[in-house]
């Protein structure tokens, strides 16, 4: 069966979208230590926490999940999209990123709203300020431009998903098609997503692979339409009995190495 499209996820995929949010807190979070005497370390746990509580208790919620938004994306994205769910999300962040480092300092008995607001702003661009990819993202895409038709298939608003591709921007160009979940109204795992890239394309499930690192997404939603798909797991994470990929490997570099040989 000859491979025609590769399918690729961009977070933690090509983007090391872990190291970016990872990074951001540390930076604010050290900013805060400047100010208050907490370890910024400690201030992340709190604020990691408080900012799941509260955006799991937001009318939006179902809506993030349909289109696989997480916390931390909440805490940075703008959500400029025109449909009432991303325009509900728009109203509530800006008051959900001052609620939850707020709230994360409250942990500490300090109580400062407007440090808390200050803090939630600083976030968001010092997240913008750290777009980080894997060393072999762009060798590998090299690899296989002139070899594959590529598509890049990511959950997320397109406002923000757009944004990251805006702040490295050597990406984008690599690909014939990017698809991303809130322009198509639902996203992985659901299984129409996969089903209309392969439709749009004129693609066989056969005649496409997906890859990415999450089970429960990329190789889950992949695997409903019968497509092969290649589980990224660079970090060795636990296997789960439910989702089986077609293959597993531990970076992109091993990924195209697998490709050579099918």
């Amino acid at each position: 069966m000859t491979i025609k499209t590769i399918i690729f996820d961009l977070d933690d995929t090509l983007l090391w979208d872990q190291k970016s949010v990872k990074t951001a807190f540390e930076k604010t979070c050290s900013y805060a230590a400047a100010k208050y005497e907490v370890a910024p370390d400690e201030l992340e746990k709190a604020v990691r926490q408080e900012a799941r509580t509260l955006y799991e208790g937001y009318e939006t919620y179902d809506y993030t999940v349909l289109i696989g938004i997480n916390p931390f994306e909440g805490l940075w994205g703008v959500f400029d999209d025109p449909t009432p769910e991303f325009q509900k999300m728009k109203e509530i962040v800006a008051g959900y990123r001052a609620e939850a480092w707020t709230n994360g300092l409250k942990k500490f008995g300090i109580e400062d709203p407007e440090f808390g607001y200050e803090l939630g702003e600083r976030f968001v661009e010092e997240r913008k300020a750290a777009p980080f990819l894997y060393d072999d993202t762009f060798t590998v895409l090299d690899e296989l431009k002139d070899h594959y038709q590529l598509v890049l298939l990511t959950n997320g608003s397109p406002s923000l998903q757009n944004l990251k591709l805006e702040i490295t921007p050597e990406i984008a160009p690599y690909f014939d098609q990017i698809v991303i979940s809130g322009d198509f109204g639902k996203g992985k795992p659901d299984a129409s997503i996969f089903a209309s890239v392969l439709e749009k394309n004129n693609l066989k499930p056969e005649d496409a692979i997906m890859v990415g690192d999450n089970l429960m997404t990329d190789i889950l939603g992949s695997s409903r339409v019968g497509m092969r798909n290649v589980w990224i797991n660079r970090e060795n994470k636990p296997h789960n009995p439910d989702v089986t990929p077609t293959y597993e490997v531990t970076s992109l570099t091993e990924f195209l190495t697998l490709l050579k040989e099918l």
